[in-house]
């Protein structure tokens, strides 16, 4: 602890703690806000279209940049962070509510009652919101200071060299803003235009229902050369083992005999590799997800338990206090702990909330666990890759399991069950989205309270719009269509329902469990590995071409007689040309999905270069990060 404490003192932030510039100001509060908006509603369209969103931190800043440096000519660094702080936010409420809350829609309509109350998903939305963010600033030290140089957080970082890179100009900026325009570019040509897939894939000849793929985009590769070789291989070797032997495993068993296991409705031997994964890799994931985090709080309890102390000590100093330097300052521990009992009480008291005594209380326990396991992951693997849908399975068959042996059943009970799995998904990315910004004010020299300040700003804002953006998706197409198949939604109501049913495949989900053991038990960090296991293999490798890269350049570094300023040089242009991939990505994917959600088309190209053009497309572009990297003029 003492080396991480010495480093933090070491450590000095780009705009010192004793410089005063603007930050909390009306512009930044407004633009922030209407961006918040604009992201949640666009993440929320494409979420339900695909069952992924995109993070917001670093397009916010890239537009904040644009309009208060380049048309209100105002140049302060810190007030561009807070605009990205609060747009951030509503992208992250908007991504935890769409992976439950739709299922309510479905569930009330199978049922003939209606649709939900707008003002049951904003006040859902809220609660969420607040406590996720509520729950993260006593962690802020632990996490973000204490653990600096060990938790890299990828998107934080690049969000802040993207600031950086806008503040001091030259070739770094360039860089940035090359690869921004690069990330941009592809984005548009692939999945805009679709003159090739962003997706491909191949069978294995030899292996039954063996497959490997990758999407290849350029956020993926962006972010697999910021957190290195190690974390990104640890993601793939998780994925090896779903889609290479888990997979194959059971489309054996199932060629033996026409076996139909829940929650498959057909038999093993006619689904395909997406089907064996749809229907029983996720859940063998979600058991992995389920015990890392599990043992990741265990680990975690005694710097969480220090953290708190610290925290309460420093209260009675005040934020305003001699002791306590801007860049230290948190919002106050009484503020959170009132804010926190407030929203627990407003849940247990609330009929419009229908979660009861005893789902507030599993709420408050599980929000607080799942907002450090979440804080901490996207430390490791970024926000893209922070498997927030796992943590809600793991929260939803816990609390069926404790309403259904209280006699909490039924229609009632899978409600409030649902209810609590949707306040729980949002808590824990809001949380990862507060981490992740507040590591990126660290780096540049943000005022935390004021951060801390913007993200309950940013949740406020986007809970009170994303109740009607669901209502009005739902009233164009329906969720559960063909337009908006909510896959993550219709995941959780899978599992309510075979709790409540008595026919969730524990097997699976122990399966998932045993292996996260003894990938521990081998010295391996089991959040990633698990992550790994539960997504798709096809945003694993992507992220491990770029891992490898960064392993070239960081076994060059270790090397004897190593030109260390030039390797250094290069691989922060790397980092800096990584981060603009993907804003770039973000930029344009949120675009297209504006376009989409307007029924606006512009997929002229109907695929035409295929697989082979989609391949040569992506080695081009791990050509150009490695010209900004390997190639990197000193």
């Amino acid at each position: 602890m003492s080396n991480k404490n010495n480093t933090h003192q070491e450590f000095k932030p780009f705009i010192p703690a004793g410089k005063i510039m603007p930050e909390f100001t009306g512009t930044s509060i407004i633009l922030g806000i209407i961006l918040a908006t604009v992201f949640g509603a666009a993440n929320a369209y494409l979420g339900l279209r695909v069952g992924m969103t995109i993070s917001a931190s670093i397009p916010a800043a890239v537009i904040s940049m644009g309009i208060i440096r380049g048309i209100l000519r105002k140049e302060s660094i810190l007030e561009n962070n807070m605009v990205q702080t609060i747009g951030s936010a509503g992208e992250s409420l908007a991504a935890g509510a769409i992976f439950t809350i739709p299922a309510l829609y479905i569930w009330m309509n199978e049922w003939n009652m209606g649709t939900p109350n707008l003002i049951t998903i904003m006040v859902i939305a809220l609660c969420g919101g607040i406590l996720g963010v509520l729950f993260m600033i006593p962690l802020r030290k632990a996490l973000i200071v204490n653990e600096h140089g060990t938790l890299p957080y990828p998107e934080g970082t690049a969000c802040a060299e993207v600031l950086l890179a806008g503040e001091e100009g030259g070739d770094k900026a360039k860089s940035v803003f090359t690869g921004l325009g690069i990330g941009a570019l592809y984005k548009f040509i692939a999945d805009g235009l679709k003159l090739f897939p962003s997706k491909i894939e191949t069978t294995i000849p030899g292996i039954n229902r063996g497959a490997i793929g990758g999407d290849v985009l350029p956020a993926l590769l962006g972010v697999g050369f910021i957190i290195g070789p190690r974390i990104a291989a640890y993601m793939l070797a998780g994925a090896v083992v779903g889609w290479l032997a888990i997979i194959p495993l059971i489309s054996h068993i199932g060629n033996i005999s026409e076996i139909i296991m829940y929650p498959a409705s057909i038999p093993i031997s006619e689904l395909d590799h997406w089907g064996i994964w749809d229907n029983y890799i996720r859940y063998v994931g979600a058991g992995a997800v389920a015990f890392g985090g599990i043992f990741s709080l265990i680990k975690s309890l005694p710097l969480i338990v220090s953290t708190f102390k610290e925290a309460i000590k420093d209260y009675s100093k005040g934020i305003g206090g001699n002791s306590t330097k801007r860049t230290d300052a948190d919002m106050p521990m009484k503020f959170v702990l009132i804010g926190i009992l407030v929203v627990v009480l407003a849940m247990m008291m609330l009929p419009i909330i229908p979660v009861g005594i005893s789902g507030a209380l599993l709420i408050a326990v599980f929000g607080f666990f799942f907002a450090t396991v979440s804080s901490r992951l996207v430390g490791l693997v970024g926000s893209s890759s922070n498997p927030v849908s796992g943590m809600t399975i793991a929260t939803l068959i816990i609390t069926a399991i404790v309403f259904k042996a209280t006699g909490n059943d039924g229609q009632t009970g899978m409600l409030a069950t649902l209810t609590v799995g949707s306040i729980i998904c949002i808590i824990a990315a809001m949380a990862g989205d507060t981490s992740q910004d507040l590591k990126t004010g660290f780096l540049v020299g943000a005022t935390p309270y004021k951060q801390q300040s913007g993200e309950l700003i940013g949740a406020v804002a986007s809970a009170l719009t994303i109740g009607i953006v669901l209502m009005i998706l739902n009233n164009a197409w329906g969720f559960g269509s063909s337009e908006l198949p909510a896959p993550q939604a219709t995941l959780m109501r899978l599992v309510i329902e075979g709790v409540m049913g008595g026919n969730l495949p524990w097997a699976l989900i122990f399966t998932g469990a045993g292996i996260g053991i003894a990938i521990e038990m081998l010295g391996i960090p089991v959040l990633p590995f698990a992550v790994g296991l539960y997504l798709p293999i096809h945003l694993s490798t992507p992220i491990m071409v770029g891992g490898v890269l960064r392993g070239i350049l960081d076994k060059h570094l270790n090397k004897k007689n190593a030109d260390e300023a030039s390797i250094k040089d290069k691989i922060e242009g790397g980092i800096l040309y990584s981060s603009g991939l993907i804003a770039g990505e973000g930029l344009v994917g949120i675009i297209l999905a504006i376009l989409a959600a307007a029924n606006l088309k512009i997929n002229i190209g109907n695929y035409a270069l295929g697989q082979i053009g989609a391949l040569i497309f992506f080695i081009l572009l791990v050509l150009s990060l490695m010209k900004y990297s390997f190639w990197k003029k000193s």
